[in-house]
């Protein structure tokens, strides 16, 4: 029976003395959005410089401070990643007016130059696509030109490595690599540089918390530390907010650490861990069925694949899958205020 365990650490990401140096192995995490409204405030504490130049309308001079603030985060991730490990920062880009100036702040630019500055190496980055069909999402001087505004319907995610590619030198190695494989035609879909997901807002109920959050769907954590970790690493989020990282790396056999400043957001965590089980079993089992419906339209198509898997007995296509195997979720506890262990099925 193996398990996971997971903590969450209610204190400042800008500083993660909790955290040793070089202990986790993937960052996947979506910050405050710089020059989007409902954030001014959440940044206006952390500097009250960012109020200020708000109020004197100086939009460049805003957005360099919240970054500035952001770079603090960035520093600390570099600081506890593992040579080798990798960090996903899902990030959108703000149109904004500021006084009578209208502009794009481009926050996926500014993390990316900041991020190498500090060691980082900059991979190929995605794009995913949250589009919005409301018919009044245009902006600027209706049929006219040229007053047309081109509208956001993508965020971005920013694919960064601390040092060169990750060696699997041991036989142990070789084999954890193997059993944390996904399907081929995963792959085809989850390595484009184009996304195609829904994205999320939640409502958030209770005292104190903030009016919505910038929840990225499930789906988008759990694609990334498929893509760029192994069962049993460790996954870091230091913006946890609801919750999402922390349970797709337990729907994945991933451990995690997750820093959250704001401590309300408690409850609706410890509400969606209750859920886990069920939710990441089926999440699951649907990804076992969708290979299935695969194969069986690959083969009619073309030609049965030549290769079995060991559990399931079903089809793929390479040898790199035979090994491949989903456990269920057999119990989720929590064993102090902060932290859970996930056990799994054999």
């Amino acid at each position: 029976m193996s398990e996971t365990s997971h903590k969450i650490l209610f204190q400042n990401s800008q500083d993660m003395q909790g955290t040793e140096n070089e202990s986790v192995d993937l960052v996947v995490t979506s910050p405050p959005y710089c020059m989007v409204q409902i954030w001014d405030e959440v940044f206006s504490e952390m500097n009250p410089e960012i109020r200020k130049a708000l109020a004197d309308e100086n939009g460049n001079l805003a957005f360099e401070l919240m970054h500035q603030e952001l770079d603090k985060v960035w520093n600390e991730a570099y600081r506890v990643l593992k040579t080798n490990g990798i960090a996903c920062i899902n990030i959108g880009d703000a149109t904004r007016s500021i006084g009578n100036n209208f502009k794009l702040y481009a926050s996926h630019s500014r993390i990316i130059s900041h991020c190498c500055k500090i060691g980082f190496q900059c991979l190929p980055l995605i794009i995913w696509t949250k589009l919005t069909n409301a018919p009044n999402k245009f902006m600027g001087s209706g049929m006219l030109p040229p007053g047309g505004y081109v509208t956001l319907e993508h965020e971005y995610i920013l694919i960064l490595r601390k040092g060169g590619k990750r060696e699997f030198k041991t036989e142990e190695e070789k084999k954890e690599r193997l059993n944390s494989s996904y399907f081929w035609e995963e792959r085809n879909k989850w390595f484009s540089d184009i996304w195609d997901l829904k994205g999320v807002h939640q409502a958030l109920n209770g005292e104190n918390l903030r009016k919505r959050s910038a929840a990225f769907p499930f789906e988008l954590a759990y694609r990334l530390i498929s893509m760029y970790s192994l069962k049993g690493d460790t996954v870091l989020d230091p913006f946890l907010g609801t919750g999402t990282t922390m349970l797709a790396a337990m729907a994945l056999e991933r451990n995690s650490i997750n820093v959250e400043i704001e401590e309300n957001f408690k409850e609706i965590i410890d509400q969606r861990v209750l859920e886990i089980k069920e939710h990441a079993n089926e999440f699951n089992n649907n990804r076992i069925q969708d290979h299935i419906d695969f194969i069986k339209e690959y083969s009619e198509k073309y030609e049965k694949p030549p290769y079995e898997n060991e559990k399931y007995g079903f089809p793929v296509k390479t040898k790199q899958e035979i090994v491949f195997k989903l456990r269920e979720i057999r119990d989720v506890r929590k064993f102090d205020d902060n932290q859970y262990k996930v056990i799994y099925q054999d």
